[in-house]
């Protein structure tokens, strides 16, 4: 099992000295089952859905279990995620290593999961001109946090968080994927003493990755279904520079996505992209409960209202408030801001800054494409990303929203902006009669 640390230095062989790990019968096999995966759903009867009692019990017994593992979540980055950025010699050997930041401490309700990721929580800008390895680390894990105070959800996700790590590569990087069934060492421990009956029971007997950014059947998803214990890795070129969604593409797909298994990765062309003062990361997410806002309580996942569209709450980076408050985006007049912003699962975001108009916008996550110039509203497809740069001018607090507006009042799709230094009288004033 590989070790997870702040810290990681480490050597690999070169691309070519790995064997290829299944034959191709075995690879048609898991490409089968991974795009059939996509039309199958769950039966009527699927154990999900059973009775209220029943599910409430295993839920609790499973939010018991993640408190007795919350301390070890510290020990990483956001819940463990590694990135590492490794040249590559003519000896094969990769070295050097990428720590990510730490998410400081928040003010969560005692023994309960942070579910959210800060905006602020992604890769420095590269600085480089030659392609690297890019190995990433991920978990699946499955854990009840706060969606709102009193409101409780058992979450599935990459590395503990809602989106997952954001992945930061170049064009020509070769990228490696490594993919855990739970967390790895001691802090996953409980994780793995549920049967593969019970993982089955939950929904959750297997979880994959699909990224968009990956030239290939299924977008590496056929070659990552991962089960109890198991872990698999995948290695891609990063051919198209953009910003892309990845997400988990193991049955049922629609489920394990609308459980918040999400993020995106970029990656950005030969010559970089431009230097910014401030970079951030966000991700609509819509979720379907089985009682309805705000309703108290340990709240369980509704199949019936994801398949009517039906969602309870549209969420920024995965819980009411997120990214407000003293975890709201932040930056001083004069800086320029760079927005990564997708939607990770199924419907449309109409996203808006209120008080801001965007004077980069490169939709669908077309970052090769020239800009839209000083827009207002954007859509955002489902599994679809954009970038908006803009300039900092006027100080204040601005609000990101879903345009729909009852998304962002009355169900959550709702953060802040806080711009910082001196006002601009000529820009923006009160007038006294």
């Amino acid at each position: 099992m590989r070790a997870f640390s702040k810290t990681l230095q480490r050597t690999r062989p070169s691309p070519h000295s790995k064997g290829k790990i299944m034959n191709k019968s075995s690879s048609l096999l898991l490409l089968i089952m991974a795009l059939g995966s996509l039309t199958t759903g769950c039966s009527s009867d699927e154990s999900m859905n059973k009775a209220n009692a029943e599910k409430s019990a295993a839920i609790q017994a499973e939010k018991a279990r993640h408190k007795a593992m919350s301390g070890g979540d510290v020990a990483g980055h956001e819940g463990g995620q590694m990135q590492h950025s490794m040249p590559m010699s003519g000896n094969g050997q990769m070295q050097h290593s990428m720590p990510m930041p730490t998410e400081p401490a928040t003010t969560q309700q005692s023994g309960i999961d942070e579910i959210g990721r800060r905006a602020d929580d992604l890769p420095a800008h590269l600085n480089r001109t030659q392609p690297q390895l890019v190995s990433v680390d991920l978990y699946t894990d499955e854990l009840v946090a706060e969606m709102m105070p009193g409101v409780t959800y058992q979450y599935w996700t990459y590395n503990g968080k809602v989106p997952g790590p954001f992945i930061r590569a170049r064009a020509g990087d070769q990228v490696e994927i490594h993919l855990n069934h739970g967390k790895p060492g001691a802090a996953g421990e409980a994780h793995s003493e549920h049967t593969a009956a019970q993982h089955t029971a939950d929904g959750h007997s297997a979880h994959s990755i699909d990224l968009h950014a990956v030239v290939g059947p299924g977008g590496g998803a056929p070659l990552m279904q991962v089960e109890q214990g198991q872990e698999k890795s995948f290695r891609f070129k990063a051919t198209h520079p953009g910003i892309y969604v990845y997400h988990c593409a193991s049955p049922h797909v629609p489920t394990h996505i609308a459980n918040g298994m999400y993020g995106m990765i970029l990656v950005e062309p030969e010559q970089g992209l431009a230097k910014v003062d401030r970079e951030f990361y966000v991700m609509q997410g819509d979720f379907y409960t089985s009682g309805k806002y705000g309703d108290k309580g340990l709240q369980a996942f509704s199949k019936d209202k994801m398949l009517a569209e039906k969602p309870e709450y549209f969420l920024f980076n995965g819980r009411v408030n997120s990214l407000s408050g003293e975890r709201a985006l932040k930056a001083k007049v004069g800086e320029k801001i760079r927005l990564f912003v997708g939607v990770g699962s199924h419907v449309a975001s109409n996203f808006h800054i209120i008080g801001a108009i965007f004077d980069n916008l490169y939709q669908d996550g077309a970052i090769m494409n020239p800009p839209l110039k000083n827009v207002q509203t954007t859509v955002i497809a489902p599994g679809s990303a954009v970038m908006i740069e803009f300039t900092a001018e006027v100080p204040g607090k601005y609000l990101l929203v879903d345009h729909s507006l009852t998304r962002a009042i009355d169900k959550g799709a709702l953060a802040e902006l806080v711009i910082e230094g001196a006002a601009q009288p000529e820009l923006y004033q009160q007038v006294e009669h």
